[in-house]
């Protein structure tokens, strides 16, 4: 159990708005009310401390693939994303052999249940070879719901979100059968027009994978999935923001008309997060990766991303000047609510995980606890 603590003098980020030289009281492993009389006091005067970043999709980080690498690779690349902020991970699949990734799935599982990560993103094979992006075009499938039922089967009780191309057939049944079994139906890497779009959020889709990214651009005929995806109060948007995979004045349209309660920032990670420049596989795709940028050896497609949620929530505020309580909405509160944690993590408030992110005055990360143990010590410098 670590021993209690009292973080003062920092600007506290609350669900209700910032405070001022406000505290966060700590005791054991959650956010307290009062401090006993024996807890350390950790002056944070000039700081900043918000809740501990939730990522949705996320491919791996420090050399490791969360897609194909071992349980101890995996665990490592966690640790990567959690000392840049992220205290609560997804683990994203990408497209593979059907019966690889329910192998894969198992062992994510058991990552799960020891609360290593807290779910399982499918992302393929079930997406369209119109907008595959780094997915290999030979092994996606039209998205059979028995096809689907295995993998959700396979991962236990731990699938949290399938991503699906839901013009295709099977696409809208698939849908209909993730949201029985409780797992979130995301829109994504889809040549779906308006109308389709709509099908499937009326089907129970209800978060749309990297928006902007592997889907057809609005059109003023043919609005496609984009226009759907922004206009619909029951969709969250997952939005990244590393200045590649959007233009600025892309990210202020998807914050302008679905507001910042749904917008959910996401790293789309892979292997080079935290790492470096070199080469890596994407599943079974060869990537390079040159000043950050990760692409794909043959085509050059974008092949996720080096992204960690700590230089997201800098660049949203100071490049894309957003205020900070609509940045923590993003990269916390709204993918905790999605993924059913928001009683446990999301924010700061009493009686939830002590989870947070301790900032300096220029939004770089110099602190991060999860569940009440220091995994970078501010103090430390």
């Amino acid at each position: 159990m670590a021993p209690s603590k009292v973080l003062a003098g920092a600007r506290v980020v609350l669900p209700t708005g910032t405070v001022d030289n406000g505290r966060v009281v700590v005791d054991g492993a959650r956010i307290a009310d009062t401090a006993p009389p024996q807890a350390e006091v950790v002056d944070l005067s000039g700081h900043w401390v918000v809740p501990g970043f939730v990522d949705l999709h996320n491919h791996g980080g420090g050399g490791a693939s969360f897609a194909g690498g071992t349980a101890e690779e995996i665990l490592g690349g966690v640790e990567t994303h959690r000392r840049h902020g992220t205290t609560t991970v997804v683990a994203s699949a990408v497209t593979g052999d059907l019966d690889f990734l329910a192998r894969h799935a198992g062992m994510l599982a058991e990552l799960a249940q020891q609360g290593d990560i807290a779910g399982i993103h499918f992302e393929g094979p079930f997406i369209s070879p119109c907008r595959k992006g780094a997915h290999d075009e030979q092994l996606l499938r039209a998205p059979d719901p028995a096809e689907v039922r295995k993998l959700v089967d396979a991962a236990h009780g731990h699938a949290k979100m399938m991503t699906l191309a839901t013009e295709l057939p099977g696409g809208l049944d698939s849908v209909r059968l993730l949201v029985e079994h409780g797992v979130i139906a995301a829109v994504g890497h889809t040549d779906a027009t308006y109308e389709q779009t709509v099908q499937a959020i009326d089907a129970g889709a209800t978060v749309a994978t990297h928006l902007f990214n592997a889907m057809p651009p609005v059109g003023h005929r043919a609005p496609g999935p984009i226009t759907a995806l922004l206009e619909d109060e029951r969709i969250t948007v997952e939005l990244i923001n590393d200045g590649t995979h959007l233009h600025p004045a892309a990210l202020q349209l998807a914050f302008h008309h679905a507001g910042a309660a749904r917008v959910a920032f996401i790293t789309d990670a892979m292997d080079a997060a935290g790492f470096g420049d070199g080469r890596y596989l994407l599943g079974p795709m060869e990537v390079e990766v040159a000043d950050g940028v990760a692409r794909l050896v043959e085509g050059g497609s974008i092949a996720g991303s080096t992204l960690t949620l700590d230089r997201a929530f800098k660049r949203a505020v100071t490049v894309d000047r957003l205020p900070v309580g609509d940045v923590v909405a993003a990269i916390s509160a709204n993918p905790a609510r999605l993924l059913g944690l928001d009683d446990r993590i999301g924010s700061l408030e009493p009686g939830k995980d002590a989870d947070l992110v301790v900032l300096d005055d220029a939004f770089d990360l110099v602190g991060v606890m999860r569940r009440g143990a220091w995994v970078v010590d501010p103090r430390l410098g």
